[in-house]
């Protein structure tokens, strides 16, 4: 790294903890309290019907791509009426699944990484999803957190690592955005111009037609050394 980096942005799902299992989780959390209080939807619908609801939803309506709770809530509400319920049900529906969205387990390398890393760098937390970073126990380690609801577009759009930089102040090239999807995270970034960091969870291989990422780790353990080279 020849610019010395003064902020670190992090993706969420996938990277700092496991994904699949959170939603899978939240949407039988959900799915369970339909069934208890609105029984029509679940009878007609199963999760992955809903599922499907969901995504011909959103190819409908690109608008609500950048942001799934918005997604969500539309999609029950669609559910809702069909099944002769009112449509204000969708509010609850969706706060009974982000309790459980943000239920999330940590990977073992990440919590002792993260401390480390606060010490000398602002931590920015930046996600396509509806995770919230505030809501999780390592929520008290980032200085700002940001989703594509909340700029508009989501990953590899620069929008959201310009939010980033703009919040602290730091040029492009200051930042450093370490994620695990290589087109979101590593190729959004790049372009944008922050130097980038693929943590390798699932050993996938890379996509042909991206760039690498300007360094590799199989776990966040590997980053403060990483930095603190760069930053002598």
């Amino acid at each position: 790294m020849r610019v010395t980096p003064r902020v670190l942005s992090f993706d969420l799902d996938d990277t700092l903890w496991a994904c699949h299992e959170v939603i899978e989780r939240a949407e039988q959390a959900l799915h369970d309290w339909l069934q208890r209080h609105y029984p029509r939807i679940p009878a007609e619908y199963d999760r992955a019907a809903m599922r499907d609801v969901r995504r011909r939803m959103a190819e409908a309506r690109p608008a609500l791509g950048a942001d799934l709770t918005a997604l969500r809530r539309e999609s029950l509400a669609w559910h809702a009426e069909r099944a002769g319920y009112d449509r204000a049900l969708a509010e609850e529906g969706v706060a009974v699944f982000l309790r459980e969205r943000q239920r999330v387990t940590p990977f073992a390398d990440v919590r002792p990484a993260l401390e480390a890393l606060a010490r000398d760098y602002p931590l920015v937390a930046l996600t396509n999803g509806n995770a919230d970073i505030r809501r999780t126990e390592l929520g008290h380690l980032f200085r700002h957190a940001f989703s594509a609801a909340d700029v508009g577009a989501a990953k590899p759009d620069p929008a959201l690592f310009r939010a980033a930089c703009d919040a602290l102040g730091v040029r492009t090239a200051e930042l450093v955005h370490i994620g695990d999807d290589p087109l979101r995270d590593v190729h959004g970034a790049r372009r944008f111009g922050a130097r980038t960091v693929w943590v390798r969870r699932a050993f996938a291989p890379w996509p042909d037609g991206v760039g690498r990422a300007h360094h590799e780790i199989a776990s966040l353990t590997e980053l403060p050394p990483l930095l603190a080279a760069a930053a002598g």
